[in-house]
């Protein structure tokens, strides 16, 4: 390792700065909340019980009140928890899938598909998450055939992207983005982009306690709703909501929804506590919402 990552975090705001004119991915910015905020948990291999996740959605469903701000808010949780955690929220909340197979049906021993998922009332699922493409070996192609696969059953989709380590360290961030939308949005109409989301989560914040600075997710968030712009345009590039991930917590929260382009959040680790989880729900917007 190059460099320690408190070092990085504190030099390379720079690194990220809107790129010069000219550049087709120049970084731009948009209103403050000009689409509706989008908070979510990615619950993993957790938790262990069905007790226990009952009671944990009950718990985040609760903190849900007439007075939090205006924002969606799902789970992606385990598949044999998603039925009863749904009938447990009291439709506060969506509750998703942690991924899909892309095939229908078939010789695919512990898949599951979307059909499936849809029968029981899923409308939302991840694809292309860090710990999917590390661990399971998942592929930008195969990540971009579970997206068309959920768009083609009527679901939503969260596309998870995002650069490693070494590929911040060498000032890769939007260049990484760029294969990674290119390749997990091929083939998605531009009418069918209100059922996709972006997760921008760097490798390197998730689940070890250091989160992006504001200012550097914010640049990174800009680059790549240009890049999105570039695909289709700058409407539907205003319109798609995109959110952080990497360790966000309670603390860091309000900084980060401060940012004109960073739509909300996928929560890790924060998302298994009820209370850390509501009070991200319940973050303090700088401006109505």
């Amino acid at each position: 390792m190059k460099l320690a990552i408190a070092s990085i975090l504190a030099g390379s705001v720079a690194a990220f700065a809107p790129s010069p004119i000219g550049n087709q991915y120049a970084a731009t910015s948009t209103q403050l909340h000009a689409r509706k905020p989008f908070i979510s948990g990615n619950w993993k291999l957790n938790p262990q019980t069905k007790d226990e996740a009952l009671a944990l959605a009950k718990g985040i469903a609760s903190s849900i009140t007439e007075n939090s701000p205006d924002v969606d808010v799902a789970l992606f949780v385990p598949y044999v928890f998603i039925e009863s955690t749904m009938s447990s929220v009291d439709g506060k909340l969506s509750v998703g899938a942690c991924q899909v197979c892309p095939q229908l049906k078939g010789a695919y021993t512990g898949a599951i598909s979307t059909s499936m998922l849809k029968s029981i009332g899923v409308e939302w699922a991840l694809a292309g998450h860090s710990e999917r493409r590390e661990i399971y070996g998942e592929t930008d192609d195969y990540i971009n055939a579970q997206c068309l696969k959920i768009i083609d059953e009527g679901m939503s989709v969260m596309l998870c992207i995002g650069e490693s380590l070494a590929e911040f360290e060498q000032d890769l961030a939007g260049s990484v983005c760029a294969v990674q939308l290119k390749k997990g949005l091929k083939g998605i109409n531009r009418e069918d982009l209100d059922r996709v989301a972006i997760a921008y989560e760097p490798v390197w914040a998730i689940g070890t306690g250091k989160v992006a600075t504001p200012e550097i997710a914010q640049n990174v968030h800009a680059k790549c709703r240009a890049i999105i712009a570039d695909m289709y345009d700058q409407e539907a590039a205003d319109a798609i909501r995109i959110l952080y991930g990497g360790s966000v917590t309670p603390e860091s929260v309000d900084d980060l929804m401060s940012m004109p382009d960073i739509d909300g959040a996928l929560v890790g680790g924060a998302s298994l506590d009820a209370s850390k989880f509501g009070r991200i729900i319940n973050f303090k917007s700088a401006v109505p919402v």
